[in-house]
């Protein structure tokens, strides 16, 4: 079998589609190469739970025999991709990141892993994540059966979460694109502490059927990738409504390249419009300060910015009532049952009690300041082409320190729990390196719907930069 160069590893979805078209190698190829990776490096940076293995290489033959006859099924045909171990599939364990159900095989099969098939992808592995996805309190790293998950760039650093392997997985080239979900921060925060490109669709925009619920009104999922441009291919095959998730919504997703979107979109002024929010760097580390503020000079090449403040509510405050009542209410049994002592993170073992003792009064007052936040918002963004900021305030935390003590005084802005409230799409990218080399990354907000606008943007800021084309050393050169 062909030995491919490890700069495969690294190369665009649209890369690797062309390269199989143009007989460089084959989908049998390709799965063997990073089935590999999957298993060495993967396993050294405690990203990979469970690989496909074998079934995954009759797959890639069945896919590489359809192009021999001119099957095309599009760009994903025959391209590899990993998945966060929440969607359910029946031929591998789901785990939801914990070690009661480190064998579990649910039957179903997720609605977002069946059309990533139908496109043509080769699924070859389900990826560490935080237990039940981080919603029972957990303040540390470690907290998932399979041991932290490293960062790509430093062993010695986190990958991020809750999607700690989906973001990992594609920053070390184990696979081309990953699927996590996002709840609060649990898209954007990962990509961004391993440097790769990530969006967070709009609520409804893909299907969750078949993937664990942890906040019914704020769950969502999306694609991990090299760049935008690929974030909208996958996404291309993801978008749309599904009869088996009533949260699901018909409305068209169409995306062709980066550039085209950008220039279909085009203002008639010729210049985009971009609202950066004020005091966004106060309390941020220098490097992503510095980082951002080169990044507002890029985005000024082909965007008008203009400095604006958020409206005025208590959007932490709103964030986390809503998702503690929704996730108690989802995982009771987990302490009727007693499984919630068996969780790797003693913080586990008590967050959910706390939940389950929120009034309903919270609750519902939540919910009802929400649809006010929903209504300022879509204003506020009818204004402006995208709201950008520094995705997160720091780089990737220390595995050896507690999130508070590193972070210190660093502080994000509110707009992950602004976003994830009001249901809203965001994209980050890589945008520079901070302490210690780690990467750094710039988030992009729009008007709900907005998911190919973002792409767009993000895209076109690629092509004004090289940070997306960055890759770190393989783990074991850091050893």
């Amino acid at each position: 079998m062909k030995t491919l160069p490890r700069e495969t590893a690294f190369a665009s979805i649209r890369t690797l589609a062309e390269g199989l078209r143009r007989g460089e190698f084959t989908s049998v190829e390709l799965t063997q190469f990073y089935l590999d990776r999957l298993q060495t490096w993967g396993k050294q940076l405690r990203a990979v739970v469970n690989t496909a293995g074998q079934a995954a290489l009759e797959r890639a033959n069945r896919l590489d025999r359809e192009l021999t006859r001119g099957q095309d099924r599009g760009r994903l045909q025959g391209i590899r991709y990993a998945v966060k171990d929440l969607f359910s599939s029946p031929d591998m364990p789901t785990t939801w990141g914990a070690s009661p159900y480190r064998d579990r095989v649910l039957p179903t099969e997720a609605t977002a892993i069946a059309r990533l098939t139908k496109s043509g992808g080769v699924l070859c592995a389900k990826l560490a994540m935080i237990e039940f996805a981080g919603g029972l309190g957990y303040r540390d790293a470690d907290a998932c059966d399979t041991g932290p998950c490293s960062n790509p760039w430093n062993v010695t650093r986190w990958s991020g979460g809750s999607s700690s392997g989906s973001a990992a997985a594609v920053a070390a080239g184990l696979v081309p694109f990953t699927l996590g979900t996002e709840t609060w921060g649990s898209i954007t925060n990962p990509a961004a502490f391993c440097g790769v490109s990530a969006l967070r669709p709009t609520y409804g925009r893909v299907s969750r059927h078949g993937a664990m619920t942890l906040s019914w009104t704020m769950d969502k999922a999306g694609p991990f990738c090299r760049t935008a441009d690929d974030c909208g291919i996958v996404m291309h095959a993801l978008a749309g409504a599904d009869p088996d998730d009533d949260s699901t919504v018909d409305v068209p997703f169409q995306f062709t390249t980066a550039d085209e979107i950008f220039e279909k979109n085009r203002p008639r002024r010729g210049r985009y419009r971009l609202a950066v929010l004020k005091g966004s760097t106060a309390r941020v580390q220098p490097e992503v300060r510095e980082n951002f503020a080169e990044s507002l000079v890029r985005l000024a090449d082909f965007a008008d910015l203009e400095a604006i403040e958020l409206p005025h509510f208590p959007y932490n405050t709103l964030a986390g009532t809503i998702s503690a009542s929704e996730t108690a209410a989802a995982f009771e049994e987990l302490i009727t049952s007693g499984v919630v002592w068996e969780l790797t993170s003693e913080d586990d073992h008590w967050g959910l009690h706390s939940a389950l003792v929120i009034p309903a009064k919270d609750y519902i007052n939540a919910m009802r300041i929400r649809r006010l936040v929903q209504h300022a918002m879509d204003e506020l963004l009818s204004q402006y082409d995208a709201i950008v900021t520094p995705t997160w305030a720091t780089v990737a935390y220390p595995m050896d320190q507690s999130f508070r003590d590193y972070r210190g005084g660093y502080t994000n802005t509110p707009i992950s729990a602004v976003g994830n409230l009001a249901g809203l799409p965001a994209i980050t990218v890589p945008n520079g390196v901070g302490e210690a080399g780690l990467p750094t990354g710039l988030q992009f907000v729009g008007r709900a719907f907005a998911d190919e606008l973002l792409l767009a943007l993000a895209g076109r800021y690629q092509q004004l930069t090289t940070w997306h084309e960055q890759f770190p050393p393989e783990p074991a050169e850091m050893m």
